[in-house]
């Protein structure tokens, strides 16, 4: 059979967003499948440590959701960088669901494959945008995940992705266990404004509310020594905002596109160890050729 999935990265948080608000991006991971075999194997080049087995989170994933598909030969590629705050586990856990979805012929609905998503992965914020593309905002209660699917107002996006890996359990490590009920009520209000400005497509207050983020960033901003300079940059170049990409080390810029190639030599010219890329709000989310 001729079957090909591919999954966007996804960025969570957008500062006070935590654990809630994600955006589909322009980079992908694609799963070919290929002939039926008497075992699952998966080829792939993204190194010894990613099994090419049952022991791949895509097939776990996969045969969680549906236990008696029929193996086959896998292609996976990939240029979504691992353990650097872009969902690549979730876009694999996604792409799984999908393989089950095609494979065993459950005609999922987009709402059944983000329960599963959520339930495997523990919370929507990467799963969700990787679903459905675009803005999405999602909060899981009592195992009842409730979704909000958004365009994102026009924003130009620069991600630096540093060479070096931040896991998400160590960077949530540093996160306090709990909060004052004052500090609480103020980083709430905080997220329902970043909110409303993102709805109305108000990428200035927007923007001023994702940097005022109290949940996470003061935090975890010192487990990514790039993160202040690249934020100093984005203010004198009058970006939007800049921010922790999910649990990080990705900085994440928003900027007006006429502005784009001025912040990139700008941050360029620090010579920072990783790279530096342009990248685009997908709105497509989990796409299926046959």
């Amino acid at each position: 059979m001729s079957l090909k999935i591919s999954v966007p990265a996804t960025s969570a948080n957008l500062g006070p967003g935590f654990d809630s608000v994600g955006l589909a991006v322009s980079l992908y991971l694609t799963i070919e499948v290929l002939a039926q075999s008497d075992v699952w194997h998966i080829h792939h080049d993204l190194g010894a440590e990613v099994p090419c087995d049952e022991r791949n989170l895509l097939l776990e994933t996969a045969l969680e959701v549906c236990a008696d598909l029929t193996p086959h030969q896998l292609k996976m590629t990939s240029d979504i960088p691992l353990a650097r705050g872009l969902g690549s586990s979730s876009s694999v856990i996604v792409a799984g669901i999908e393989l089950a979805n095609q494979l065993g012929n459950l005609q999922l609905t987009p709402t059944e494959k983000l329960a599963l998503a959520t339930k495997i992965e523990g919370h929507p914020d990467n799963v969700a945008p990787a679903i459905f593309g675009n803005l999405v905002i999602a909060s899981t209660r009592d195992a009842k995940t409730s979704h909000v699917v958004a365009q994102m107002p026009e924003t130009g996006l620069l991600a630096f992705i540093p060479d070096y890996e931040l896991k998400t359990s160590d960077s949530r490590k540093v996160l306090p266990s709990e909060f004052a009920y004052k500090t609480a009520v103020a980083a709430s209000s905080v997220a329902n404004v970043a909110i409303a400005a993102l709805l109305t497509g108000n990428m200035l207050l927007a923007g001023q509310m994702i940097e005022e983020d109290l949940f996470h960033e003061n935090y975890r901003g010192s487990l990514v020594p790039e993160f202040a300079k690249i934020r100093e940059i984005g203010h004198a170049e009058q970006a939007f905002a800049t921010y922790l990409s999910g649990a990080g080390p990705t900085i994440m810029v928003m900027v007006a596109v006429a502005k784009l190639v001025n912040l990139k030599a700008k941050i360029q010219a620090e010579n920072f160890s990783g790279k530096l890329l342009e990248l685009h709000v997908d709105t497509v989310g989990v796409n299926v050729v046959k």
